[in-house]
C-alpha cells in the first residue's frame, strides 16, 4: 500500500543521509544514463530579481522507481554581507514519476553543494591527468570546501593552493582543510601564480568578470569552472576558452548561462567547438583527455540530473533509516 506521507528533510538530515562518496557514484551514474540516451534532457527556468535571481531545474531519473525532482533556488550574491544569509537557498521536491505523488521536500543548500562537487569529481576522473597532484581552489566558501573534498576523493593530491578575495576566509579554509584531509593546503594572494603550478583548478565564485585568462595556465591543466550559473556570471576569459578543449555538463545550458556563453558572445568559440557533454564522455561515446598537454575546461553550470541523483539518495536512505519529519497534506 502506498503511503501519502511526504518526508521533510532538513540540512542536518541531508548531511547525515548522503555521503560525498555515495553522491559521486550517483552523479556519475546520472551522467552515464544521460550519455547513453536513457534519460530525458533536464529542464531549467531562470528569472532575474533585484540583487540576484531564481532558477528552477527539473529532471527525471529511473532507478529503483521512476523519480522526478524539481529544485527551486534563490541565488543572491550579496546575502552574506548584507543579511548574514547564504548566497544560495531553496528546496528540492522529489516526486513519484509514475503517479505524481510528492515523496519528499528537502533543503537545497546541502544538495547543491554535494552534487556540484560530485560533478567536478566525475569530470576530474575522466578529464584530469592521472598523475595530477597539485590543485588550486578559487573561492573559499561552502562550495569550495565541498569541491576540495570531492577532488581529494578521486585524485591523489599532495598540495593545494586556495585563493579568496577575503584573505581571512582563505586562511581559515587552508587551516581547517589541511587538518581534515591531511594534505598541504596553503592560502595564496597570487591566483595566477598558484594556477600555473597546478594540475587542477576549480573556480567556484560569484564573479561577473574573468578571474583566469589564457596566460594564467600551463599545458595539461584541468579546470572546472563552477561559478557561472546565470548569464551575468563569468570566471574564465574567452581567450582561455578558445585555447582549451571544452567539455560541458549540458551544451545548450552552458551556451546560455555558462562561461561558454561569454566565449560565444565574444566570437572566439561556437557550439561546434565544444568537444563533448560530460555524459558522452562517461558513457564512452566521446573521448576525454587525449594527451598530457591538453588544457581541458569543464563548464559546470549545474544540472537537474545531479539534483535528482542526490535527492533520490537522501530520500531512499531516509526511508531505510526512518529519518525526517513526516507530513500528510491529505490529513
Amino acid at each position: 500500500m502506498k503511503s501519502d506521507d511526504i518526508v521533510l528533510l532538513s540540512p542536518r538530515d541531508v548531511r547525515s543521509l548522503v555521503s560525498l562518496d555515495e553522491c559521486i557514484v550517483a552523479v556519475e551514474q546520472a551522467f552515464r544514463l544521460y550519455g547513453e540516451g536513457k534519460a530525458f534532457a533536464p529542464g531549467v527556468l531562470g528569472m532575474p530579481a533585484r540583487g540576484g535571481g531564481f532558477h528552477i531545474k527539473a529532471a527525471f531519473q529511473n532507478l529503483s522507481r521512476n523519480y522526478f525532482a524539481a529544485k527551486v533556488n534563490g541565488n543572491f550574491p550579496g546575502n552574506p554581507s548584507a543579511f548574514g544569509l547564504p548566497t544560495i537557498q531553496g528546496v528540492v521536491v522529489l516526486c513519484d514519476a509514475e503517479d505524481g505523488r510528492p515523496l519528499a521536500v528537502m533543503d537545497s543548500i546541502e544538495i547543491t553543494a554535494l552534487r556540484t562537487a560530485a560533478a567536478t569529481a566525475v569530470a576530474a576522473k575522466y578529464l584530469a591527468r592521472l598523475d595530477s597532484q597539485v590543485a588550486t581552489i578559487c573561492g573559499c566558501g561552502k562550495q569550495g570546501r565541498a569541491q576540495l573534498k570531492a577532488l581529494a576523493a578521486v585524485c591523489r593530491l599532495n598540495k593545494v593552493f586556495v585563493y579568496d578575495q577575503n584573505e581571512v576566509q582563505a586562511t581559515r579554509f587552508a587551516r581547517e582543510l589541511a587538518d581534515e584531509l591531511a594534505i598541504s593546503v596553503t592560502a595564496v594572494s597570487d591566483l595566477a601564480a598558484a594556477v600555473r603550478q597546478s594540475d587542477i583548478c576549480v573556480t567556484c565564485t560569484t564573479s561577473c568578470e574573468p578571474v583566469l585568462g589564457a596566460a594564467d595556465v600551463a599545458p595539461g591543466i584541468f579546470i572546472a569552472a563552477v561559478g557561472a550559473d546565470n548569464p551575468e556570471k563569468q570566471e574564465l576569459h574567452p581567450d582561455l576558452m578558445a585555447k582549451a578543449k571544452i567539455v560541458v555538463d549540458l551544451l545548450e545550458q552552458c551556451a546560455s548561462i555558462g562561461d561558454l556563453h561569454h566565449a560565444i558572445e565574444a566570437g572566439v568559440v561556437t557550439r561546434s567547438d565544444v568537444s563533448a557533454e560530460l555524459g558522452e564522455v562517461v558513457a564512452g561515446r566521446k573521448r576525454g583527455r587525449t594527451s598530457k598537454e591538453e588544457i581541458i575546461i569543464f563548464d559546470s553550470t549545474g544540472t537537474a540530473l545531479q539534483d535528482v541523483a542526490a535527492a533520490v539518495l537522501a530520500y531512499e536512505n531516509a526511508e531505510r533509516q526512518g529519518c525526517g519529519v513526516r507530513l500528510n497534506f491529505a490529513a
